[in-house]
Parts: C-alpha cells; sequence; structure tokens
C-alpha cells in the first residue's frame, strides 16, 4: 500500500474512488465503507484510497473529551491494507485543518488532487469547518464538478449501531465476545515483551510481560487468548492487571501464559487477542491458592479452545 503523509505529498497517478474518516479499530461500519469503496474502485479502474486523520479530531477541537484509540496508526494503516485499500494519506489534523473550509478541500485536494470519480462517507461523517464537509455538499458539488458521492449505510447489532466508541465501552466491561462480534475479528493488542518479575517461572507457568502500544485494554481479569508467534497464533491465557495477590504490583500489567512454548521472547513485539472472559482479577491467600486457579483457568481456557468455531477462526491446532 503506498502511504502519504499530508495531501501535498500525495502523488496520484491514476484516478480515485476514496473514502475519509479515523476509522479507529476498522470494525464491521468500517469494513462497509472499505468494500464499498474497493468494489467501485474494481467498477470503475480506480485506485480504492483512503484519507485518514492523525490525531483523532476530537483531541485537537476538544482534547478533555477525546476518546483513546482502539489502535495505533500503524495497526490502522495495516488494516486498511488488509481490507484492500491500495493507497492511504494521513492528514495531520491540527486547527488549521480545523479551520479549513470544507469546500475548498473538496475541490482542491479530492477532486483535482485526488481525482476522485467516486466519493463515499460513512453515515453522519463531516469534517471541516464547522463540520461542513458533510454528505450533502458532497453531494451538491459532485454535481458541479462531475463526481459520484454517497453515504454508506451504517452497520448494526442487536439493533444498535456499531461503533469505536460502543466498542470502547464493551471493552471496558470485558465483553471481549460481543466486541469481537462488532470488530469482525478478536480485539487484540500488540507491544514489545519486556522482562518482568519472574514469579510465573518460579510457579511453574511462566509468562510473557507485555507493554502494550495500545491505549485501550480490557476491564481487568483474566481472558483465553491467542498470541501470535513466530506467524502461528499459540493459545494461552492472559492476566489483565495488578496482580493483587503480590503486595506492592501496582501497575497494570498483561500477561501471557502461552500453553506449550518455552521461548525466549524479551525484546519482540507480541499480539495479543482477546477471545473469551474467564473471570474477575481478584486477591489470593497464597501461591498455592495462586496455582490452583491459574491450573483451573488454564483448563477452562482450553476446554474453549476446543470448539470447533474457535479452532476455525484462529486456526489454532
Amino acid at each position: 500500500m503506498k502511504i502519504f503523509h499530508g495531501t501535498d505529498n500525495a502523488k496520484i497517478l491514476r484516478p480515485t474512488v476514496l473514502t475519509l474518516g479515523v476509522f479507529d479499530g476498522l470494525h464491521l461500519g468500517h469494513q462497509a465503507i472499505m468494500q464499498t469503496v474497493v468494489s467501485r474502485a474494481l467498477a470503475v479502474n480506480a485506485v480504492p484510497t483512503a484519507i485518514t486523520f492523525d490525531p483523532h479530531p476530537r483531541s485537537v477541537i476538544n482534547p478533555e473529551n477525546a476518546p483513546p484509540l482502539l489502535q495505533t496508526l500503524d495497526q490502522r494503516l495495516n488494516a486498511l491494507e488488509f481490507f484492500g485499500i491500495e493507497q492511504t494519506v494521513i492528514v495531520r489534523f491540527d486547527q488549521d485543518f480545523a479551520a479549513q473550509d470544507a469546500e475548498l478541500f473538496l475541490r482542491e485536494i479530492i477532486y483535482e488532487r485526488l481525482q476522485a470519480r467516486e466519493v463515499y462517507l460513512g453515515k453522519g461523517f463531516a469534517f471541516g469547518k464547522n463540520r461542513g464537509g458533510n454528505i450533502e455538499l458532497l453531494r451538491r458539488m459532485s454535481e458541479e464538478l462531475g463526481f459520484f458521492a454517497d453515504e454508506v449505510p451504517e452497520v448494526c447489532l442487536r439493533g444498535a449501531r456499531i461503533s469505536s466508541s460502543k466498542i470502547r465501552e464493551l471493552l471496558a466491561l470485558g465483553k471481549v465476545n460481543l466486541a469481537r462480534r462488532m470488530l469482525g475479528r478478536p480485539y487484540g493488542v500488540e507491544g514489545v515483551i519486556i522482562r518482568g518479575d519472574q514469579r510465573g517461572r518460579t510457579i511453574g507457568f511462566p509468562t510473557a510481560n507485555l507493554k502494550p502500544q495500545n491505549r485501550v485494554i480490557p476491564k481487568y481479569g483474566v481472558y483465553a487468548t491467542a498470541n501470535l508467534i513466530g506467524g502461528r497464533w499459540r493459545r494461552s491465557i492472559t492476566n489483565v492487571g495488578v496482580r493483587p495477590t503480590f503486595e506492592g504490583d501496582r501497575e497494570p500489567s498483561i500477561e501471557s501464559y502461552i500453553f506449550d512454548f518455552d521461548g525466549n521472547l524479551y525484546g519482540d513485539v507480541l499480539r495479543v487477542r482477546f477471545l473469551h472472559r474467564i473471570r474477575d482479577e481478584r486477591k489470593f491467600g497464597g501461591i498455592e491458592e495462586l496455582k490452583i486457579q491459574i491450573a483451573k483457568d488454564s483448563r477452562l481456557a482450553l476446554n474453549y479452545f476446543a470448539r470447533f468455531g474457535v479452532k476455525s477462526m484462529l486456526d489454532l491446532t
């Protein structure tokens, strides 16, 4: 995928079919937009293109209410490529861009520089000064300039609109199963494996301690998870929290006990997908009680992994 940092650097050699948005999480609603862009680009011999904003617009316009993002920028770009986008223009969102006239941006950037033949927005999305860049403006200007503009219908689950904010709420409640259904895949975080205090190894359950790059992590507790190691998803259980059994541990951590694996991962970047919540995090009376509970958690996780749907979803055989 070609990545352009800023519209001034975008060197477009062919007409485009494009969309605009933050697309945090690339959930099923975003995927519907990408599917539309990709299929229409193929139909009109154009390049499927996305314009995305970094940082999140609300962090500039209303920083006190800015949401933590589900993905890092690199994760978002990788997801856009996975769903068929061939060019992405990253627009740095700042006060100057927030004050930019939407009609001028549409005319000079989207139509002239990016050579848009068709433009698709998610329902309710708007940009530019006073959020003037909405579907009504696009449709009016499309008639004047000769491109096509349309709004992609929203995607709902159980009668509720799928959104990044709703997924954040679900993860905060530990409802990773429902979050997975809205994302179309399990929610995952990634980060560098750091050296911990080695407690897990001394009690027979060595863990990989992840320093996450993602700002959103599920509610404290124990989860059935999968870790990507050497191109293969491996079964694991993961504790998210402050390890209350051990006094003095108040820094939140993500620790994965990976089944049937004993390699050295220090310094590697590890991906963890949260599949199923097993229990809340709690304090135990001592090491032996903790070991018994970890063994029980492991059995519950392995039973979960034995389900056909889980095995086929992540190829965990």
